[in-house]
């Protein structure tokens, strides 16, 4: 994807700086609110079968608001569409998630559920076609009943599997658990382990500064809802995921680009303490928050591009979701983004400022980036010596030649665009990447693991590289996908090694498998990283000469 392709909150996003700063929003308190007890009957439905009738197609469990049915495939009991809470609308935007309204009979969980308000990625951008981002917004309605999520199991048995919950990438602002590359139900069948998806709400829905714009104090929960969200779909696991085959005591929360964000911020949430035990964060290492002013700033334009003021701004929640999101598209033309933003009431610190957040002190953790993250948003596929030189003096204040003469002495056969979508990485999302493992190590309480993944995506001619997203499909077991090769034998091989990490890291918080080399915990002397590949290894700080480089640049 060009950077003209992305929105600018997404250019600002996860591969500008070496923090990984991603813009503003206040934040809030307390976790899942409970809702009236009134009982659902709009969305109730008899299912076609007794709740007890036997099948071999046809699955229900229980869940707290009511029961569920879903469907078998190949022995993968699917459901879709599942409210961990309520609705988001009118009244209730921006409030803190309320638990879902119960409902009678069995609800068919056989199709996707809502997503929440958003834009498809442009189809013109071959990144995007690579990765299939103009499909992130799946086959479900856009709405603002999107606190759903899904769920793949091999078993509504009470066998107590490991439970995998996904975090979609996006940034802060597009996505959902309904786009096809994090479709759960190979990794299930592949492992042995439950998989959920989880959709919640995003950008001017999810993380808007409304009270130091003007609105009342109950709006105090606006600046971080979508984060609340997150915490509910954990709550929910908790609760209910026994019913499907699942254990609430090995949960593992994980998340690509966005979702590594996320993932990276859900470590530092007080309200979620308890409720996941291990986390894996990939090509997304968010280590602090924007700054609450410039928060509110952003709140009072989005105020502004909807007619309304700091007297009047609570008539925000009168909108449509469609006027809200327009408005959000105009202002994302001047650079305007919506992220959260600490508050000092449910978001207390900043995720990883330092130190290790202490909520996940005794959490193992996976934090990972691509050889050539940063290649999604670049284009100049013919580029040369020449003019990536060029680029580097711009960029790195006229040390280009050393720079260029650096990487291609360790990779004299790589394109000079790789070379440079490498430096860009090494110089932002890698080092973010470097010191959220190097804090964990610090900490002392739960080994980090490092990877790299350096094996190249084969399509479009290999020439995107390793580049950002190659991961998902492998953390999925997806291997039909593009990018790791639509089944082929390299790609299959690299499908195996990162699932198998996945599955056994899920299980017993430990990476290691009989697919791979052992993979030896971080520590800031031998930097052991796992080097994803056709040949993998575990290395004592690899490439280690362009990282003590950048260790001694100022950060760009």
């Amino acid at each position: 994807m060009t950077q003209s392709d992305l929105p600018a909150a997404s250019r600002r996003g996860f591969l500008q700086a070496s923090s990984l700063v991603v813009g503003a929003a206040a934040a809030a308190t307390t976790t899942a609110v409970a809702a009236t007890s009134t009982v659902a009957e709009a969305q109730e439905s008899t299912g076609g079968l007794h709740p007890n009738t036997a099948s071999k197609i046809f699955f229900t469990a229980d869940t707290t608001a009511g029961k569920v049915q879903g469907i078998d495939n190949a022995g993968v009991k699917c459901f879709k569409g599942i409210p961990y809470a309520g609705p988001t609308g009118g009244r209730d935007r921006y409030m803190p998630p309320k638990k879902p309204m119960p409902w009678t009979g069995v609800r068919e969980c056989f199709s996707w559920g809502p997503i929440n308000p958003q834009t498809p990625a442009d189809m013109r951008s071959d990144y995007a076609q690579l990765i299939m981002w103009d499909r992130h917004v799946g086959d479900g309605p856009i709405g603002e009943d999107g606190l759903v999520l899904n769920v793949w199991t091999p078993g509504v048995d009470g066998a107590k599997r490991a439970v995998l919950v996904s975090f979609h990438g996006g940034g802060w602002e597009t996505g959902s658990g309904n786009f096809p590359g994090f479709d759960g139900g190979n990794l299930a069948r592949y492992g042995d382990v439950v998989v959920v998806t989880v959709n919640h709400r995003l950008a001017s829905f999810g993380y808007v500064n409304l009270v130091d714009a003007g609105a009342p104090s109950e709006f105090g929960y606006a600046g971080c809802c979508g984060v609340m969200d997150m915490t509910a779909s954990l709550e929910w696991v908790r609760d209910n995921i026994a019913n499907f085959g699942g254990d609430p005591g090995r949960v593992m929360i994980f998340g690509q680009s966005g979702g590594g964000a996320k993932t990276s911020v859900m470590l530092s949430v007080p309200a979620a303490k308890g409720l996941f035990h291990r986390a894996a964060v990939q090509s997304g290492s968010m280590l602090r928050y924007g700054p609450k002013a410039h928060a509110a700033e952003n709140a009072e334009k989005l105020l502004k591009q909807l007619g309304l003021s700091r007297a009047n701004a609570a008539d925000i929640q009168k909108k449509s979701w469609q006027e809200i999101l327009e408005a959000q598209v105009a202002l994302a033309s001047q650079g305007v983004g919506f992220s959260p933003v600490m508050d000092g009431k449910y978001l207390t610190h900043d995720p990883f400022d330092g130190k290790a957040p202490e909520e996940s002190a005794d959490v193992p953790i996976i934090v990972s980036s691509m050889l050539e993250d940063a290649a999604l948003r670049l284009t100049n596929f013919t580029l040369d010596d020449a003019g990536c030189k060029a680029i580097f003096d711009q960029r790195f204040g006229g040390k280009g030649a050393e720079i260029l003469a650096m990487y291609r002495k360790r990779y004299p056969s790589k394109s000079a665009f790789a070379l440079q979508a490498q430096a860009f990485t090494d110089v932002g999302l890698r080092r973010a990447a470097t010191e959220q493992v190097s804090l964990k190590h610090a900490q002392g309480r739960a080994p980090a693991y490092l990877y790299v993944w350096t094996w190249p995506c084969p399509a479009y001619d290999g020439k995107f590289g390793a580049v950002h997203g190659v991961d998902v499909s492998a953390s999925f077991h997806n291997y039909r996908d593009q990018t790791v090769g639509v089944g082929s034998k390299d790609g299959r091989l690299m499908v195996d090694r990162l699932s198998s990490a996945w599955v056994a890291f899920a299980k017993t918080g430990d990476p290691n498998s009989s697919v791979n080399p052992h993979w030896t915990p971080y520590d800031p002397v031998k930097r052991s990283t796992m080097m994803f590949d056709v040949d993998a290894k575990c290395e004592e700080d690899p490439r280690k000469e362009i990282r003590q480089y950048w260790d001694q640049m100022p950060r760009a």
